[in-house]
């Protein structure tokens, strides 16, 4: 640290409130720009989370921009690979990947396939696919991790349809039992999975009581409100003795209300003319 960086003063929370606020608007406006070049996908999930990989990826993780593989960084686990579009926007906006390379995405020879692979994408720290996995593998980081003395820590963002899964929920045990407070599973409750609402295909509520049953340190936070995650993630991160889960409740397009409302919002397909539609109310939501 130089004697400059020592004399600036950290900024408030409103300031780092505001610039996420920003980050979390590129996000979303680079999740469009992939989405045009497909003209569908998963850009519902990629906008619903985009405050939650902002606070994430300009506020919380360690990592070098310039060197993905650097030993001494924070893992950020994404085991819902078909979010990998809000991934890249979040990449991009960190700067492990160039902006202009989101035009390749979903394309023949592209990093940024469609569903997310680590061999493929710098960054991307597991391939994703087969949903319950994530956990898992980051119980096995962090176990590993401390054994080596490292101080890293291990995020895994979750959907709430993975919490169908029992290798979530035997992951979250042995997370509990082996007191990984370099953990912090981070679960995007949007309430809707491919065969329709999460409570009509099973039901998962009361969710944080059962991660708190498991022996987690729990917090509940409207995934959209980056005041309240930005709150929930230094709480997370000053927690010792368990790991810690944010359970965030987030909505489906976030930000453009015109996908928020689609009826059938997993897997979207939006035409042509709506893509310029999606971005002026992307911009003039952000400055209301």
């Amino acid at each position: 640290m130089t004697s400059t960086e020592m004399l600036t003063e950290a900024p408030t929370r409103q300031e780092r409130i505001s610039r996420l606020r920003e980050s979390a608007r590129r996000i979303r406006h680079n999740a469009l720009l992939m989405g045009e070049v497909q003209g569908q996908g998963y850009i519902g999930q990629a906008l619903g989370v985009a405050d939650i990989l902002a606070v994430a990826y300009c506020d919380q993780l360690r990592f070098r921009p310039e060197d993905p593989e650097w030993a001494g960084r924070d893992r950020f686990l994404l085991s819902i690979g078909h979010y990998a579009i809000a991934l890249y926007a979040a990449l991009a906006e960190a700067g492990t990947i160039p902006v202009s390379e989101l035009e390749t995405y979903g394309s023949d020879e592209s990093r940024l396939p469609m569903s997310g692979m680590a061999s493929y994408t710098p960054g991307m720290e597991i391939s994703g696919g087969s949903l319950g996995h994530g956990l898992t593998v980051a119980a096995g980081m962090a176990l590993g991790l401390r054994r080596l003395g490292s101080e890293s820590r291990i995020f895994n963002l979750l959907s709430d349809g993975e919490l169908d899964e029992g290798s979530t929920w035997e992951a979250a045990l042995e997370c509990s039992n082996h007191e990984l407070d370099n953990v912090t599973a981070i679960v995007d409750v949007n309430a809707l999975q491919a065969d329709g609402p999460t409570a009509t295909v099973l039901r998962t509520e009361p969710v944080t009581d059962k991660w708190r049953a498991f022996g987690w340190h729990a917090i509940r936070v409207d995934g959209n409100d980056i005041g309240a995650l930005v709150d929930a993630f230094d709480a997370a991160a000053s927690h010792r003795g368990a790991p810690s889960v944010i359970v965030c409740d987030t909505r489906i397009g976030r930000g453009v209300p015109l996908l928020e409302d689609r009826e059938k919002a997993h897997f979207m397909r939006v035409e042509e003319h709506e893509w310029q539609i999606a971005r002026t109310q992307l911009e003039e939501g952000f400055t209301r």
